[in-house]
């Protein structure tokens, strides 16, 4: 229930902050409200669960809701079930294009490709496509929260109807009966979603609550502690027996694996049917006879999902749940893991698997995610999965696609997949990260969609990503720089980039240099051995730092007495080690290091023999200091920037995309000679401030003449 200051919270909201549009009926507000007052309800045991390590199974709903913006979500179904309502009339000799069709039917958002050569403009499933009906063509929503897609995938339907020559009144009936299916964990987002289906469809048919159809959105259900046992009466083989077992092992957890349950076994789904239907024999009322027809209830929940669980639909189009495998609870962790090893970095990469499961060959999939599966090499393995799949289109959003969250880390993209490989397709990109708001970004989309000359649509070949290192979606790199990962030489064959330590409790371990006893800190030892024989406790720390070139950010110390021992020794009260000790071998020696995390351009600086590297500054190590400076002077460009832009544009730089930057070697001492003159400049610029432990004096009083300094200086004694 609503606390009394939260209520009144939501009640501010609606007045002051939802549009008018969200309540009017007439405009689609219907949905719009409902789905407001979903996500807000919400909010406390979200703010709650947030604070948490792992996330509950009450938890799940309440962290992965979030309300898709309207905009989106036209586009995902106009640019998935329009788009493949377009290629049957097509099929059918519609002479129309693309988007005069789109046109036709008001879709203001569908893109329209671009244009193709003739081997690849012809559909591979033509014949089966001419043959399609409306009433054979199926949508699912896997996690439909409140049922915002559904509810626009029931107005385009009911457009598709009405062209095709049904009433409305029969177009209701046979879009929720045959046409829109949803799944969901969360019981109270089920009603919402299985209301507003209702009222779409009683709009369009008065009589519809009284024709007793049920529309196909349910909540997934559990099987707790229910077997074959329980059901035992009802049997009549022994293989009934193990098939029910099996389908009740697979909904044990049904609240939290939800829609990702999958029945890799078959079911058959008339004894299934059976069982649950079967009337007892009539007689004296029993408490056993009670609880077999609470289980035969439970068991028609089960048998009804797990049949949609188990066939394939023509469109797939979800906004799925967000959640790292650290907040995984570890029934959902060893789950994921098991059944979802490309894409366990995260729940909703996880769902990008299983929509596209769930979707026909020659079918489209759409969804907006956060865009680090396009780039971060813990995707890596889902996106070699999904280069069998055609990426048609991406609005590429970025920061601010929702207008509830703000900041620079949730970056989303929301995108469409055709389940076929077309050789050579030249998909559709609208790079929207550089409009700063949620209303910008549907703006600036809409201008593409007329004029495709924008400066920030692109068009290219999905084969380009292969030819990149890690295969990340850099739909915006040139032919040029394309060819340079071709025939550049990778990094890492080259230099050896390592990852720092790691101390598990950073306030415990580092200070700002001058924060301790100068006389306790090494400031120079070259090597392992050396630290020890100084008897001294704390040595430089390497831990990234603000942006610089060339030189700096020398701020941290470290406690490395006796070789680390405390650090090392550092572990949680289970006696398992805190800390992590990386590379040891490479502690103390000169480098070229670069920050892990970045906002802005790359930086790269070169590093004195004496730090040990912690995990946020990343280096690169060599025993040919020419060739250390060669590749420094090149990680200094403007060429680089754009490079490691193109390999991992999130704020986070790993080692691996350093280690895939494609370097051209050329001969020559040039470069090396102007990098040591811009790192002197950089270490003069260092030491002339009192952050420095090489400072001396202030580069002003070098102004002041000699029999003048007395009065600048500090008295002695």
């Amino acid at each position: 229930m609503f606390t009394p200051s939260y209520h009144d919270g939501v009640i501010q909201h609606l007045i002051t902050d939802v549009s008018e549009d969200d309540f009017n009926v007439a405009v689609g507000g219907q949905v719009e409200i409902i789905g407001w007052l979903y996500q807000y309800y919400n909010t406390e045991p979200k703010d709650r669960a947030f604070k948490k390590k792992k996330y509950l199974e009450s938890d799940i709903p309440a962290v992965t809701q979030l309300f898709t913006p309207d905009w989106i979500v036209k586009y995902m179904v106009e640019n998935s079930l329009g788009r493949y309502w377009i290629d049957v009339l097509q099929a059918k000799e519609d002479p129309r294009s693309s988007r005069e069709i789109a046109e036709d039917f008001g879709w203001q958002y569908f893109m329209p490709e671009a244009e193709q050569s003739d081997q690849i403009s012809v559909q591979t499933n033509a014949d089966s496509l001419s043959q399609a009906d409306i009433e054979d063509v199926t949508l699912i929503d896997a996690a439909m929260g409140s049922g915002h897609i559904l509810i626009y995938a029931f107005e385009v339907f009911m457009q598709i109807y009405e062209r095709e020559g049904y009433s409305r009144r029969d177009a209701a009936k046979l879009i929720v009966q045959k046409n829109i299916y949803g799944l969901d964990i969360d019981t109270r987002a089920f009603q919402l979603a299985y209301f507003s289906l209702m009222m779409k469809a009683r709009g369009a048919n008065r009589r519809f609550l009284t024709l007793d159809i049920r529309p196909n959105v349910f909540d997934v259900p559990e099987s707790g502690e229910l077997t074959s046992a329980d059901f035992q009466e009802l049997l009549q083989s022994e293989d009934e027996a193990k098939q029910l077992d099996y389908l009740l092992d697979q909904f044990r957890y049904g609240n939290e694996y939800g829609s990702l349950i999958q029945l890799d076994k078959s079911v058959d789904w008339s004894m299934i049917t059976r069982i649950s239907n079967q009337e007892l024999d009539e007689g004296q009322l029993s408490l056993s006879s009670i609880v077999l027809t609470e289980s035969q209830d439970k068991l028609r929940e089960i048998c009804a999902v797990g049949k949609i669980l188990s066939r394939q639909f023509t469109i797939g189009a979800m906004n799925p749940p967000y959640m790292g495998s650290g907040k995984m609870d570890s029934i959902l962790g060893k789950y994921v893991k098991k059944h979802f090893p490309n894409s366990k970095s995260d729940l909703f990469a996880v769902f990008m698997e299983r929509l596209r499961s769930l979707t026909d060959t020659n079918g489209y999939y759409a969804m907006i995610t956060q865009h680090a599966w396009m780039f971060l090499s813990s995707f890596e393995k889902l996106r070699s999965v999904l280069k069998a799949d055609t990426l048609i289109n991406m609005a590429h959003l970025g920061t601010r696609a929702f207008e509830e969250i703000g900041g620079e880390v949730v970056q989303s993209t929301t995108f469409v997949f055709k389940h076929q490989t077309i050789a050579n397709y030249i998909g559709t990109y609208e790079r929207l990260v550089n409009f700063d708001s949620q209303q910008k970004k549907e703006q600036a989309y809409l201008a593409a969609v007329k004029n495709t000359d924008v400066d920030y649509l692109y068009r290219t070949n999905q084969a380009n990503f292969a030819k990149i290192p890690g295969m990340p979606i850099a739909y915006w790199a040139s032919a040029n720089l394309i060819h340079d990962f071709e025939v550049g030489t990778r990094m890492d064959e080259l230099v050896d980039a390592k990852v720092g330590l790691q101390t598990g409790d950073n306030s415990k371990f580092l200070r700002i240099w001058y924060e301790v006893d100068n006389k306790k800190i090494s400031f120079r030892s070259v090597n392992l051995s050396e630290s020890v024989k100084s008897q001294k406790k704390w040595f430089p720390c390497n831990k990234g730092g603000a942006y610089r070139k060339w030189f700096g950010n020398y701020d941290y110390v470290i406690n490395w007495k006796n070789d680390g021992h405390e650090i090392k020794n550092f572990n949680w009260p289970n006696g398992k080690q805190r800390s992590v000790v990386r590379n040891p071998s490479y502690y103390f020696r000169e480098a070229i290091t670069w920050p892990k995390i970045t906002s802005g351009q790359f930086s790269v600086l070169y590093r004195e023999n004496g730090s040990i590297p912690e995990t946020a500054g990343n280096e690169a190590f060599s025993t040919d200091k020419n060739q250390l400076l060669y590749i420094l002077a090149f990680l200094g460009t403007k060429v680089t920037n754009k490079i490691m832009r193109t390999l991992n544009p999130t704020i986070n730089s790993q080692v691996g995309d350093f280690n895939n930057v494609p370097v051209l070697l050329s001969n020559g001492l040039k470069p090396i000679r102007i990098v040591k003159e811009l790192i002197n400049i950089a270490k003069d610029d260092w030491d002339c401030f009192e952050i420095s432990w090489d400072f001396t004096s202030h580069p002003l009083l070098t102004h002041i003449a000699d029999d003048n300094l007395s009065h600048c200086r500090s008295p002695v004694g």
